[in-house]
Formats: C-alpha cells, sequence, structure tokens
C-alpha cells in the first residue's frame, strides 16, 4: 500500500486563509501591494511594521470592515464578509476604568450572544458555554468581579475568551500584549499558542516586540514603505534584508535568544531598539 509523506499532507491541506495579489492604500499612499499570503491551520505568523505600515489595516481586511483596492481575499476558500464567527479577534490591551458596568463573565459573554438582536436572553447553553470559556483561560476566580477593578493581564484573559466564544477557525490579535508586564505576556502568549496546538487554529498576530512570542512563530510577515517581505523569523529578520526593505542601514542581532534591532526610532517596533 503506497504511503503518504508529512509534505505532500501539508500540500493538500485547505487554508484558512488567502490574500492574492492584494493592495491596500490611503489616496496616494500604498500601504502594500502585490500581496500574496496563504495561511494554513495551525499556522502562527507574525505581522511586524512601524507605525502607519499597514498592519492593523489587513487585520481590518481580514475582519471584512475594509475593501482591498485590488486583489482578493478569502477564508476557507470563500468570501470574507463582516462579522463572520469563524474569525476571533484579541484586541490591544486597553485598562476598562473602575466603573465599567460589567462582570468579567458578562464581557465574555458579549462574545456568546453579543452578535444576536434584541436584548440578550440567559440560556442555560449559554452559560455553560461562557463558563467553560472562562474556565479555559483560568479566569475562574475573578470572573464575577467587576471588570473595572481586574488587573490588565486578568482583562485580557477574559478577551482571549472572549474572541475564542464562536469557536474560531482564524484568531486575529492586535497587539494584544502591549503595556502587559512579562509575566501576563507570557501568561497571554501561552493561551493562544494552547489554542492554537490543540484546535489547529492559525494565528496571526500583530506586534512591535517579536521576542515574546518569537519561540511560538512560524512565519512573518513584514510590512515597510509599501512593501514587504515574509517568511520565517531567520528569513526575514536579517541585516540585509530589512536595510533593503527600508533604504537605509539597519542591523539586526540575536541575543539571548532575543531579537536586538540597531537603528533609528522608526525602527523601533518589533525588537528591543539599542540607539
Amino acid at each position: 500500500m503506497p504511503t503518504t509523506d508529512a509534505s505532500s499532507v501539508v500540500a493538500t491541506r485547505s487554508p484558512v486563509l488567502e490574500i492574492e495579489s492584494g493592495a491596500l492604500g490611503f489616496g496616494d499612499r500604498t500601504l502594500w501591494r502585490d500581496l500574496d499570503l496563504r495561511i494554513e491551520p495551525g499556522e502562527f505568523l507574525a505581522v511586524l511594521g512601524s507605525n502607519g505600515s499597514g498592519k492593523t489595516s489587513l487585520l481590518r481586511t481580514i475582519l471584512g470592515m475594509q475593501r482591498l483596492d485590488a486583489g482578493e481575499a478569502r477564508l476557507l476558500g470563500g468570501p470574507i464578509r463582516g462579522g463572520d464567527r469563524r474569525i476571533g479577534y484579541i484586541p490591544q490591551q486597553k485598562i476598562l476604568p473602575p466603573g465599567t458596568p460589567l462582570r468579567g463573565r458578562d464581557l465574555v459573554a458579549l462574545g456568546v450572544d453579543g452578535h444576536r438582536f434584541g436584548i440578550p436572553v440567559s440560556r442555560s447553553a449559554d452559560r455553560a458555554r461562557v463558563a467553560e470559556l472562562i474556565s479555559s483561560v483560568g479566569a475562574d476566580a475573578y470572573a464575577d468581579r467587576p471588570v473595572g477593578l481586574l488587573s490588565g493581564g486578568e482583562q485580557q484573559r477574559l478577551r482571549v475568551a472572549q474572541a475564542l466564544a464562536g469557536d474560531p477557525v482564524l484568531l486575529l490579535c492586535d497587539e494584544p500584549l502591549l503595556s502587559l508586564d512579562l509575566q501576563n505576556q507570557r501568561a497571554v502568549s501561552e493561551l493562544i499558542d494552547r489554542r492554537r496546538r490543540e484546535h489547529d487554529t492559525a494565528v496571526v498576530f500583530v506586534t512591535h516586540d517579536v521576542n515574546p512570542v518569537l519561540g511560538l512563530v512560524d512565519r512573518v510577515l513584514y510590512l515597510a514603505g509599501g512593501r514587504f517581505r515574509e517568511g520565517t523569523p531567520d528569513e526575514v529578520l536579517r541585516s540585509d534584508v530589512l536595510t533593503e526593505l527600508y533604504g537605509t542601514p539597519v542591523e539586526v542581532i540575536r541575543s539571548g535568544g532575543r531579537v536586538i534591532v540597531i537603528g533609528g526610532q522608526e525602527h523601533a517596533h518589533h525588537a528591543e531598539v539599542v540607539a
């Protein structure tokens, strides 16, 4: 009986997300063009680039909130539509104020029933799903506390749970570690990676600092000046590649498992920068 090697199995898998000849810009300014991107189930893609390079616009395109100027984007082989629950979204960490009239479990519940029209109706299945999600991110101890009294890390764990409510095949993360300390960066990164490993969920992770997730990343998409580079971290995070991409000298050093970029402030978005 013929055998099938691992490479041929991967080649026949249907991609979760495809962008073909994608282009996007504002007025006369091009964010990126001729972007061909294919993301497989369970793959972790880090999106890097300076402010204004089009990272968030890429997420908005995948969410169906923004149309490409040219090209095509597909989710599981079909057109992308806004509000598709097969896509989960984790926003930037923004501390909710103390007076926010929500408990932790209420925040998670918005991911379970917030897509329905009208006044949310408490259903036993929904309550069970909320409880399951809260437990999956280790938030049982503070689920009934007001979200405004929770720490940034606790709030972000709940946002991860909310993003997983629709059992997504693709998880979009927009700077989810921003303003978190190292311990909480590690905890939130591990939650995202566990979802990827256990459910084969693809991850698109926008970040200004790749170091907290460097060991998890399969590929990097680097956006800069209307151009891009895509490949493994070792292929993209190199002095010659970034120098060519920016059109100015940039030096990349690897030290102690971290990526260090030596250059101007424009490059201070994906690694520890030494002036």
